[in-house]
């Protein structure tokens, strides 16, 4: 059974930063890419970044890059998502996902 937790997400002010984690048990997580998505109210969930199955290459949405970066720790089977200079419209629902499997989110709240 593989599942995914994501934790760090909080309220901040708008500026501020925040780093998401993603943690996997089960063995599959050094196997696949990991992605993370976010849902605001209202909104289809949609992609942020992805990061390649050893970290070679990273992929950001138009809207966070320069401010967040996605890495991988396959040793401890954890993902992470740093967000810098955080804006209001990246108040949402953040989700990772390995292969087939979702995290239940983690909320980010920025203030302005």
């Amino acid at each position: 059974q593989v599942q995914l937790v994501e934790s760090g997400g909080g309220l901040v002010q708008a500026g501020g930063s925040l780093r998401l984690s993603c943690a996997c048990s089960g063995r599959v997580f050094s196997a696949y890419a990991m992605n993370w998505f976010r849902q605001a109210p209202g909104k289809e969930r949609e992609f942020v970044a992805s990061i390649t199955w050893n970290g070679g290459r990273t992929n950001y949405t138009d809207s966070v890059k320069g401010r967040f970066t996605i890495s991988r720790d396959n040793a401890k089977n954890t993902g992470y998502l740093q967000m810098n200079s955080l804006k209001a419209e990246d108040t949402a629902v953040y989700y990772c996902r390995v292969s087939i499997y979702w995290g239940q989110g983690t909320q980010v709240t920025v203030s302005s």
